[in-house]
């Protein structure tokens, strides 16, 4: 990619230190993400912890189109931002466990996307 697009007319000596630079960036990288895994417990939990931050919030998306009538797309945008928020903030403030937060971005999207396409409703 280096010599093919960026630097055509780069020299056999050049080329090699780009490469050395680039196993080296990559080398220490991969021992980082290495290092911050082994801390994390089991690649199942981790992925979850992770995951539990939207998993919630996308379920209270597809409730909300199916069990409210006169939801929109407003009220959809802005329940997910808000339940994402929400999320982040109960992430960063309780002591809750980490599984709670899909009830939390769920419950927050229906509430807030329920108000909100009920706000911005044409009256149709």
């Amino acid at each position: 990619f280096y010599q093919r697009h960026l630097r055509p007319d780069a020299s056999e000596k050049h080329l090699l230190g780009v490469s050395k630079l680039a196993t080296l960036f990559w080398g220490l990288f991969g021992c980082g993400v290495a290092l911050y895994a082994g801390q994390l417990g089991s690649l199942l939990e981790a992925v979850n912890q992770v995951g539990s931050f939207f998993y919630g919030s996308l379920l209270g998306v597809f409730l909300l189109a199916f069990l409210v009538k006169t939801s929109n797309g407003n009220g959809a945008f802005w329940g997910l931002l808000a339940g994402m928020g929400s999320v982040f903030i109960v992430a960063q403030t309780t002591d809750i466990s980490w599984l709670y937060y899909n009830v939390v971005g769920s419950l927050t999207v229906l509430v807030v996307g329920t108000i909100v396409s009920w706000m911005s409703s044409t009256g149709d």
